[in-house]
């Protein structure tokens, strides 16, 4: 018998988007964790806050974002899995 992975169901809403700057923006939150993120697909860079477990989310995310960043339209809910126990 395998042993199943932990899973985390991460949320995402985007709460601003400007193509003629290159940003996205808005909040995620995965069980009692909520973060603001400010995505500069230019740039390639991923500012997230609070400081607070930040380390959980940020790889997936920024692998989210760059995966879907043309498919997320403002006010879109989103969401992904991570495979670890946040």
């Amino acid at each position: 018998m395998s042993k199943r992975l932990p899973e985390t169901t991460a949320y995402v809403r985007i709460t601003h988007q400007s193509w003629q700057q290159g940003k996205i923006e808005g909040e995620v939150r995965a069980n009692a964790y909520e973060w603001q993120f400010q995505w500069c697909f230019r740039q390639g860079q991923l500012i997230v806050q609070p400081s607070l477990g930040r380390a959980l989310i940020k790889d997936p995310l920024e692998r989210f974002l760059e995966r879907s960043d043309y498919q997320l339209e403002l006010g879109g809910d989103y969401s992904f899995t991570i495979r670890a126990e946040i």
